[in-house]
């Protein structure tokens, strides 16, 4: 796919968050099918091949229009594909968001945190975005724990995406205080 030699790699200490390439389409979409992976999204219905592969191509546009944008995510050992994470501006809003979707058989293991806390150090230290927002279900317990491990705070009732969520924030000074 064109346009992926400018979008740079991260390697974290078991991860490395690279270019979309549209051979991940089927790999994200098999990971989308599992039971449960949507049940906090607006949608909870699994997309289609077709509308994974416009959402990988979505991605890289996003990358070539802002500077920043989605990762596949591999887990370093293997190479295998484990999901996607990165950095989205929200268009209604024009904020920028951390977005993350790891696999299920690779949740529990502190990846989705290392995936995130890499991205937004992005943002922050390579973009030089100001503030980056972290949306979330009120219910998903997992990825407001995420979010704060990794510092994000000032939480408050918002709606996004035709849903009632938590809105999180996280600014660059706050981001270079809580770094371990």
């Amino acid at each position: 796919m064109s346009g992926t030699t400018n979008i740079p790699s991260i390697r974290t200490a078991r991860l490395v968050l690279r270019a979309p390439r549209e051979t991940d389409a089927p790999l994200l979409h098999a990971l989308l099918q599992g039971p449960g992976m949507l049940r906090y999204f607006p949608r909870t219905d699994a997309p289609t091949l077709d509308q994974v592969r416009s959402r990988v191509a979505s991605h890289l546009g996003h990358w070539a229009l802002h500077g920043f944008g989605i990762w596949a995510v591999e887990h370093a050992a293997s190479g295998d594909y484990i999901g996607r994470c990165g950095l989205q501006e929200i268009p209604e809003t024009g904020e920028i968001e951390v977005d993350y979707l790891l696999g299920r058989d690779h949740w529990g293991r502190g990846y989705t945190t290392e995936a995130a806390r890499a991205s937004v150090g992005f943002g922050f230290e390579t973009v030089g975005v100001e503030t980056i927002v972290g949306i979330v279900h009120p219910e998903n317990a997992a990825s407001i724990r995420v979010l704060e491990k990794i510092g994000f705070g000032s939480r408050r009732r918002a709606m996004y995406f035709g849903m009632e969520c938590f809105r999180y924030e996280l600014t660059r000074e706050r981001f270079r205080m809580v770094l371990p």
